[in-house]
């Protein structure tokens, strides 16, 4: 059913949403609302972000090798696009805030696994994270198109800020985690299960009854797959992705070998995570205020290929500059990125559909970028190559986010 206007102007009040069903009076406040979404961006990057710090320590334990440690880094993300693609349909059928409570529990799933111990678990479980990540990250869209139509840029910078606070939290303070719990990299590991059992558990109000599967629905992504402008803004999500991934997923390891201790090298990646709130803020809030978006894309592009190449290859004086443009830089393609998606669709079940399309197709080739820089690396033995790489992806990324930043919107077919 095509959803209208007043629809979305009423969706605090009982409108059907994405997916229909009935929103549950006096439940939704903005405020409410607003902060139930922050609690689950917060959760939505330390499975990512915490493997680094601990990944010499796991490959000197268990005798993971490169190609594998590139593995563990690379197929969290793959499974992102892959598992990203059922949110749209999951929407559809149990409604947005109901597949959002569900995949809260996997990704708390998932990360108690990991910590179970041995790689069978480790592997395991952070699939199950990711899928769970993948799954809320597609349908978080809509639910911003839907219940806060006139604030699109505002909510996306918060809650991608919050989400920039957890990718921090989960680089800054899993080793400290693994010293003070005394449990090993499992302990640590394990430990981010808490906050997104509280995040399901804050989300719960929301969930709406599960409303009847729309006729017809289960087609509603095809129908973008003959639109210029939605590969345009999938190809710009996986690209600035694969530069996001190759951080989360190398650089504690890059600085470790340049002579950094684990603690200072989680710090560094902490700071430069950290940094990704301000521009994650800033950048959706201003960009949406334009019709065209294109002056932004140089500037949040630029920055992370600047910082990033300076950490592996600078000098070591300068490293916690580097940190805080490598920072600010991602924070800032992420939001732009996100900001692309609401403001490139005309209403939230095209947002949703984008979402799926851009994220499921996205990260899948996104998972490519940690994964060659593995490669990269153990061939060149150095950090020259995957420098290379990052500038290389860093370009593609301008290219296809000045094509995607355009005054224009997807048209579904």
């Amino acid at each position: 059913m095509p959803t209208t206007g007043q629809d979305v102007a009423a969706g605090r009040r009982g409108a059907a949403g994405p997916g229909g069903g009935t929103t549950a009076r006096g439940l939704r406040s903005p405020v409410a609302i607003g902060l139930g979404l922050m609690l689950i961006a917060f959760n939505l990057r330390p499975a990512l972000s915490s493997v680094g710090p601990l990944l010499p320590g796991i490959r000197a334990e268990t005798g993971l090798s490169g190609a594998l440690a590139g593995a563990l880094v690379t197929l969290p993300v793959l499974c992102l696009g892959v598992f990203g693609r059922l949110g749209s349909p999951i929407a559809r059928r149990i409604g947005p805030d109901a597949g959002v409570l569900a995949a809260l529990l996997v990704l708390a799933a998932g990360l108690a696994l990991r910590g179970l111990g041995g790689l069978g678990a480790l592997f395991a479980g952070s699939v199950l994270a990711a899928a769970g990540i993948g799954i809320v990250g597609v349908i978080l869209p809509g639910i911003v198109k839907r219940d806060f139509p006139d604030q699109g840029g505002l909510m996306t910078g918060l809650y991608t800020a919050l989400l920039c606070l957890g990718a921090a939290a989960g680089a800054g303070l899993t080793v400290p985690l693994e010293r003070v719990l005394g449990t090993g990299w499992e302990g640590a590991m394990m430990a981010w299960a808490a906050p997104a059992l509280v995040a399901a558990l804050a989300w719960l109000p929301f969930v709406r009854a599960r409303p009847a599967p729309a006729a017809g629905g289960g087609g509603a992504l095809g129908s973008l797959w003959g639109d210029p402008l939605a590969w345009q803004v999938t190809a710009f999500m996986g690209l600035q992705s694969s530069l996001a991934y190759i951080v989360f997923g190398w650089l504690p390891a890059a600085l470790t070998e340049r002579g950094y201790d684990t603690v200072t090298a989680g710090l560094l990646a902490s700071v430069s995570a950290l940094a990704q709130g301000v521009l994650a803020l800033v950048v959706p809030t201003l960009a949406a205020r334009r019709r065209d978006q294109r002056p932004w894309v140089l500037v949040v592009v630029g920055l992370p290929v600047v910082g990033f190449c300076g950490l592996l290859l600078g000098p070591l004086a300068f490293a916690w500059g580097f940190a805080l443009l490598l920072g600010l830089g991602l924070g800032g393609c992420f939001g732009l990125a996100l900001t692309l998606i609401v403001l490139r669709a005309r209403d939230p079940r095209t947002a949703g559909d984008l979402s799926a399309m851009a994220q499921g197709i996205g990260y899948c080739g996104a998972a490519l970028g940690p994964f060659l820089v593995g490669i990269a690396h153990e061939r060149s033995g150095g950090w020259g190559l995957p420098a290379a790489l990052y500038v290389a992806l860093g370009l593609a990324a301008t290219g296809f986010g000045l094509l995607a930043a355009r005054d224009r919107t997807v048209l579904p077919q």
